[in-house]
């Protein structure tokens, strides 16, 4: 896996197209030195228009890690020597309805709502812009794709977890690594996917990466 590579990844200069401090934790568990860049890509597109969830969090990754990219090659960073960017975006899913970032309050208590007492699926795209040792950028994206089983719950329980403002910030609502975990009843796959990166599935493909001779 990626352990055995480590001393290679140290020499490259990773940046992370995510202000997003779920993600931050989870690259300093890989022990991946790196830097944060949060995109300005504006998440307006429509996922209604995508064949499934995983292809809409997909593009949202790729269009947050080229953004990231473009900037650090051609703005003010033109000469920042950059050898990988990673773009990010996790939603929930419910019987094929994206549930994103709530934005209200009432938002929130209705998407708690609709996943109490009910099993959704929690989607990550991942995009993983790299330069080879030739100076020519490539792009590798993938999904993950994780179960989750929401208690049952009680209005009250709704109205005083939005009152703790954490699932303001959330897709779907919710926080599973904070006192939202309190919510979730059982995790079927990666619980890190739920927190919003997938780190098995990041390690195996920056092991590939590391497997080719050319980057």
């Amino acid at each position: 896996m990626i352990i055995q590579y480590l001393p290679r990844l140290e020499k490259k200069r990773i940046v992370l197209a995510s202000r997003s401090p779920r993600r931050v934790e989870i690259l300093k568990l890989l022990r991946l030195p790196f830097q944060v860049s949060p995109s300005s890509f504006p998440e307006t597109m429509d996922p209604r228009k995508f064949s499934s969830p995983p292809d809409y969090a997909m593009e949202n990754a790729r269009n947050k890690a080229a953004d990231v990219l473009e900037r650090l090659r051609t703005g003010l960073s033109q000469t920042y020597d950059v050898d990988l960017v990673i773009g990010a975006d996790t939603v929930v899913d419910i019987d094929g309805r994206v549930l994103e970032k709530p934005d209200s309050e009432v938002a929130a208590v209705e998407m708690l709502e609709s996943l109490s007492g009910r099993r959704h699926l929690v989607h990550s795209g991942v995009s993983l812009y790299w330069k080879s040792l030739r100076g020519q950028w490539n792009c590798t994206t993938f999904s993950e794709t994780t179960e989750v089983e929401m208690a049952s719950l009680g209005s009250s329980e709704i109205v005083a977890y939005v009152k703790t403002g954490e699932p303001m910030d959330k897709s779907g609502a919710y926080g599973i690594q904070g006192i939202g975990g309190s919510l979730v009843k059982s995790v079927h796959g990666c619980y890190f996917n739920v927190m919003g990166l997938p780190m098995h599935h990041l390690a195996k493909q920056l092991a590939q990466l590391c497997q080719r001779e050319e980057f």
